[in-house]
Formats: C-alpha cells, structure tokens, sequence
C-alpha cells in the first residue's frame, strides 16, 4: 500500500473527491478533517471532500505537494443475457411466491433484478442442479470483473436463496453461501443546529410536517408515506406505525410541537385517509419526501450526504444524548434487537459537560472542593 496520500481522480460529474490517507500520517489526516465538507467512507476506507477547484488546491496544501493521482476503481454494469422460456417461466414463479408471502414491491422488483443476472448466467443448466461451489464461482466472478459493492452482493445472495427456499422448496441451510464480511460503521447523524434547521427550512406547511414528523418519531420514509389519519392517537402520545419493516406494528411517540403542527397542517389541507395526500389523491411518495429533504439540506448547507434516514438515526443519537433509555429507543425505531440500537451508543459525545466523572462525584460528597 502507498506510504503517500492518493488522490483518486474524480468522474465526469462527480460531486466529491475520493482521497487515501494512510494510517501512519497523523497529522495530515488531522489537518485533513479540518478542512469543509470532509466526510469519511467506512466501507471504503476512504474519505472524500466536495468537488470543486478551490478545495483540490487545499487538499494538495495540506498533503505538502506530496501525493500520488489515481483512478478509482469502479462498478462495472453487468449485462444479463436475453432470457429463454424457461429461464422467463421461473421468474415468473419467483415473483408469484414473493408476492404470496407478502414481500414488498420493492424487494420483489430488487429480486427479480438480481436473479435476471443469476438466470441468464446459468441459463443453460438446470437450476435445481447447481452446487453451492458454482453460485460461490458465480460471485466470485462477480467481484473481480464487475466490482460488485457488498450490498450488491448480499442482495444478490438474498435473492438466490428466496428462490431455493420459496420456489424449490430446499431447506435454508442447504445454500449457505459465503457473505462479506460486515463492516461495523457508525450510523450517520446530524447536529440538533442542523436538524433544526432543515426541519423549519420548508415554506411549505406540508412539506414542514413532513420532515418534522420523520424526526420527531424517527420513521423510515416508506412509514411516513404510510401514515393514516387514524394512526395519530393524541390523547395516549403514541403515533401507531402500522405494517412496519418486517411486516410489524408498532407505537412512538409523538411530540407537543408536532401535534400543534399536524393540527395546524390538518386544517389548512383536511385530507381525507392518508395523513399526507398528494395532489391527485393517495398517498404522498416517498419521491417527493426525499426531494423536499435534499432541497432543505441544500438550502441549509447540512451534510451533503445525510438522507431521509439520516433524520431516524438522528433521532435515536439525540433521544439516548438526552436520558431516554436504550430499550424505548429500541421499541420506538421498531428493532428486533438491541444489538441494532447500541449502534447508537458510539455516536453519543463524551465530555465533561454531559458526563460527570466519577471522580467528580467523589470530591463533591467528601465536600473536598
């Protein structure tokens, strides 16, 4: 590995530039994260700055001239075959039993996506025939000549395992194909100032509920899009997120603020079964919800790479700075475990302004101070 920092050059309209900056330089790194708009990549192991001129010139500054340039390697689209009549009717029946089992339109579009690719592959065997060693090859070739992100990957292995379960009716351990390794990163959070900001940017009474109501009880986009008027029970505190990820139900809170904001947003718009109707009627699209997120975060000059999720992660990271217990946390964001929540616990700050030290308490009771 390079001992010097790498610039990795960035594509035609790229919005941020890749950078390497390897362990042992310290002091770099610091004088690195230092500048605006540095963001670190987990998965990658790499950090990036927005892409203009001007912080090119500060990153070269802060490197002392001395780095090496190059290109970053990247994802190359994979091009299914045309699938045959066989390959055609076993899509087919893919989809039927997803459908059966109630998956999401969305899993089931991702699904189906991802075995077009493992179908048209393997297209001239018999499917209920191919070993575990093959669809491990089939991957594997995946990785090297397409660099297959990890979350490709697992899509993929999801898919190729729902269809030997669900439509070949093979037991759950007779395809256990190897997984990446899970990268342990830290979820992303905003600032309590940047929250507020983005929340309260819309002029848009709607467009305001909206995001103010993500945050307040930390929904996932789809859980917001889903939202009945009957599902705000006022009187008990409790907003009821029905048909959750998992198929589950579940009760958060609902905030004092947010409540005088919905009645205020319910009597502008009265809308009539979903709480947040488009024009046309129906639900609101989670399109639309994502499309009002990045316009505030542009206008407020938030982290460019927060997302609509980023308001959820964001609201567990503040509600366990601000005392409430890992196990409401836990309930609320509607986790089957608390392995999911602790995530949390390593974004909270430590100083000695939240925290009293030991010590501290020591001195205090003893009177020594």
């Amino acid at each position: 590995m390079s001992l010097i920092p790498i610039i990795y050059a960035p594509l035609k309209n790229a919005k941020r530039i890749k950078i390497r900056i390897p362990y042992n330089l310290h002091e770099i790194r610091n004088n690195f994260k230092k500048l605006n708009s540095t963001f670190w990549h987990p998965n990658q192991k790499l950090w990036s700055i927005i892409n203009t001129q001007e912080n090119l010139i500060l990153v070269k500054k802060v490197f002392n001239e001395i780095f090496t340039v190059e290109n970053l390697k990247v994802y190359s689209k994979i091009e299914p075959r045309k699938l045959d009549e066989k390959t055609t009717l076993s899509l087919l029946e893919v989809e039927e039993k997803l459908i059966l089992k109630r998956y999401s339109p969305s899993t089931i579009r991702v699904y189906k996506k991802m075995l077009c690719t493992y179908f048209s592959y393997f297209m001239e065997k018999d499917f209920s025939e191919i070993t575990k060693q093959e669809i491990e090859g089939f991957i594997y070739q995946l990785i090297l000549k397409n660099n297959i992100s990890e979350s490709y990957q697992n899509q993929l292995i999801n898919a190729i395992k729902a269809y030997y379960e669900h439509v070949l009716g093979k037991p759950r351990e007779y395809y256990e194909i190897e997984r990446p390794k899970k990268a342990l990163s830290l979820p992303n959070y905003l600032s309590e100032d940047e929250v507020l900001k983005i929340i309260t940017n819309p002029k848009n009474l709607k467009h305001r509920t909206i995001l103010t109501t993500i945050y307040s009880a930390g929904l996932r986009i789809s859980e917001v899009s889903n939202l009945r008027i009957v599902d705000i029970h006022s009187k008990e505190g409790v907003i009821f997120i029905k048909d959750g990820k998992g198929k589950k139900d579940r009760k958060t809170i609902v905030s004092e603020y947010l409540l005088s904001l919905l009645r205020e947003y319910y009597s502008a718009y009265k809308p009539a079964y979903w709480l947040f109707e488009g024009i046309a009627g129906g639900k609101y699209s989670k399109t639309s919800i994502t499309s009002i997120f990045r316009k505030a975060v542009k206008t407020t000059n938030s982290n460019p790479w927060a997302t609509v999720h980023t308001l959820r992660h964001s609201f567990a990271t503040h509600g366990l700075q601000n005392g409430i217990g890992l196990r409401h946390i836990q309930v609320m964001l509607g986790h089957e475990s608390t392995k999911t929540t602790e995530r949390y616990t390593k974004n909270i700050e430590v100083n000695n302004k939240k925290i009293i030290s030991p010590l501290d308490i020591i001195i205090k009771k003893n009177k020594l101070q």
